[in-house]
């Protein structure tokens, strides 16, 4: 099966920083699916907080996210939500 995918915009001000990387880490760990971001050339699987932070994602970069598993789905609209929603920072 191939991965679900779609491409995001980080929008808060610090961008991947360790809390928003926690975030992820911990959102991953909650579904069957393994969880890819793609910035530039570099990607990390969403269970790695440190490998999410090297991906050097700063605001207004794109992000793809590409999904595989049983719960692919819901994985894709949970990072989706979070994403979009600024990692739940101000801006």
């Amino acid at each position: 099966m191939s991965p679900l995918t779609k491409t995001l915009v980080i929008r808060n001000k610090l961008g991947i920083h360790a809390r928003p990387a926690t975030q992820l880490a911990q959102l991953s760990a909650k579904y069957d699916a393994q969880i890819m971001l793609e910035i530039g050339e570099k990607t990390a699987d969403a269970s790695s907080v440190l490998g999410l932070m090297l991906l050097e994602g700063q605001q207004g970069k794109s992000v793809t996210v590409s999904v595989t598993g049983t719960d692919a789905q819901q994985a894709l609209d949970a990072v989706e939500a979070l994403i979009c929603q600024n990692f739940n920072e101000s801006t």
